[in-house]
């Protein structure tokens, strides 16, 4: 018995329990009548058995079975019977109630705090009594329904665990993703490729190629129309230029093993379980998807989203666009460009030195002063000086050339970031648009004005938008909102869309490796071992 508690003890440390679960256990025996929640009479409870096949089945949750101590029943199966002393009982008891405190905790509130991954939410949500939800499952008509109902409501997230059963019945075939270099040249319609039988093969199994399309070939050896189109699919898909050509980039994608699309469901199902349900139809931005989603309801549906491109910022650390949240509250026209103190060192202070007239031809001011009204200098070699002490500040006057375009979203963060226009329009054509120093620019920024204004106190139609924009006498004009529209900047590397395809995303900052070592996962390769 010593033997077990000991056992018992070093496998539910191991999981990297929190640091009050032992705490909820003792709790949930405070709820429960009797010392003995999950058997009687010697036999184990049928809410027992149930929650046993739970915890055995906990990867369709993209959970790690081990994590639960479900082993450590199953290595001693022989011992759970009428004649097994209560104190043997107690310990069968013990090590369920562990398990479903901790499940239901992952799946409610995700393994590890979203701060220690560098997602940034305002406060910890605790809007879930853990030990009462516990102590009510040993007596629950439906055990597999009750641990549902702590499962976040998102729309999205269900059918991203949906996704993940598919994928892991794909990647039981490892040979999917085994497909031989198509060599230096890229490949288009018509040309021959020797891997083009097996691209077909996994291009009809992720169903980007219909089977029935796919059969309808003359050389299996050779791109057709359909395997083109079906690989313009893939490459949507993934975030590539959706061409159908056969390059480097979409062969990457291509040979990377489904494991490691496994694996990015798992770890965007963990960030889902961090977010609150929303207060507030919100925006969402997800970094890696360089895609804005302006929700209409509180339900995630597509029918009721508005969508756009995105640029976010680099993937240099120090240009990284930040997860976090905040509250939109004003809407600025034609705004000034206050030049953060970092690009004013590195970027625009060798150009002021180097071009006398650098300022005056990108309508730059160095000034004296806080506020909108500071004083105007002329940029003297004292100004210069005084802008490298950082006792001045430049800034760039409204117009059509002004990094920020002719609108920008204002919602107070310690990173300074926001949502806002661009004159830049070219680089939307981009399929991966990681270009800015960390703010969001947006590619229809009168549709999304017109979306967060119908919550000002004044009425907006498309004209006045338009003529606030282009019209001088709107520099710097604020409009305040009636009421904050939520935030989230956010990072998913794989979205399950309503119409069936799964969208991957490349992980631009590392996010996910980092993810993957915070929750104690072993790295899955990312790309197939060649043939």
């Amino acid at each position: 018995m010593q033997k077990f508690i000991v056992l018992t003890l070093l496998l539910f440390g191991a999981a990297g329990a929190s640091a009050d679960e032992a705490a909820i256990v003792q709790s949930v025996y405070a709820h429960s009548d009797s010392h003995l929640m999950w058997s009687a009479h010697g036999l184990p409870s049928r809410q027992a058995r149930e929650l046993g096949e739970l915890l055995r089945s906990v990867d369709a949750f993209g959970l790690v079975p081990g994590d639960y101590g479900i082993d450590l029943i199953d290595e001693h199966p022989g011992q759970w019977n009428a004649e097994a002393p209560d104190a043997d009982w107690s310990q069968y008891d013990f090590v369920l109630t562990r398990a479903a405190v901790r499940l239901i905790t992952h799946l409610h509130y995700g393994r590890i705090d979203p701060h220690t991954a560098g997602f940034e939410l305002p406060e910890p949500r605790n809007d879930l009594d853990v030990a009462a939800t516990v102590a009510a499952l040993a007596t629950a008509p439906d055990v597999t329904g009750a641990i549902a109902a702590v499962e976040p409501k998102f729309y999205h997230y269900a059918l991203l665990k949906s996704a993940l059963r598919r994928y892991r019945d794909l990647a039981a075939d490892s040979t999917l993703t085994e497909l031989p270099n198509f060599g230096r040249k890229t490949l288009h319609g018509a040309d021959a490729y020797a891997g083009a039988v097996g691209l077909r093969r996994l291009l009809a199994a992720e169903g980007d190629l219909d089977v029935a399309v796919g059969a309808q070939i003359d050389d299996p050896d050779t791109l057709d129309a359909a395997l083109v189109a079906a690989l313009a699919r893939f490459q949507a898909r993934h975030g590539l230029k959706a061409d159908g050509a056969l390059d480097a980039a979409t062969y990457a994608a291509l040979t990377t093993p489904i494991a490691r699309r496994v694996r990015q469901i798992e770890l965007t199902l963990e960030r889902w379980r961090w977010l609150p349900a929303f207060r507030a139809p919100p925006i969402i931005v997800n970094i890696p998807e360089f895609r804005l989603f302006a929700f209409n309801t509180k339900d995630d549906r597509a029918a009721s989203i508005l969508q756009m491109a995105v640029i976010v910022g680099q993937a240099y650390r120090d240009k990284q666009t930040p997860v976090f949240v905040g509250d939109l509250k004003w809407v600025v026209f034609r705004p000034y460009w206050d030049i953060p103190g970092s690009i004013v060192l590195r970027e625009m202070l060798p150009k002021l030195r180097a071009h006398a007239d650098y300022a005056q031809r990108n309508h730059l001011e160095i000034v004296d002063g806080e506020g909108d009204d500071g004083k105007v200098l002329a940029p003297t070699a004292a100004a210069i000086a005084a802008l490298t002490a950082g006792t001045v500040r430049l800034r760039q006057q409204p117009g059509d050339d002004n990094a920020l375009g002719l609108i920008k979203f204002l919602f107070p963060n310690a990173h300074n970031v926001y949502l806002h226009s661009t004159p830049a329009r070219e680089l939307f054509a981009a399929s991966r648009r990681a270009f800015s120093h960390g703010c969001i620019r947006v590619s229809e920024p009168e549709v999304l004005a017109a979306y967060v204004l119908r919550n000002s106190a004044q009425v907006w139609d498309a004209d006045q938008i338009d003529a606030a924009m282009h019209d001088v006498s709107s520099n710097n004009a604020r409009v305040s909102l009636r009421e904050p529209i939520p935030v989230m900047i956010l990072y998913g590397t794989v979205m399950a869309t309503e119409a069936g395809p799964v969208q991957f995303f490349e992980d631009i900052y590392g996010h996910d490796r980092r993810l993957e070592a915070l929750l104690h996962l072993a790295p899955v390769n990312s790309r197939a071992p060649r043939p």
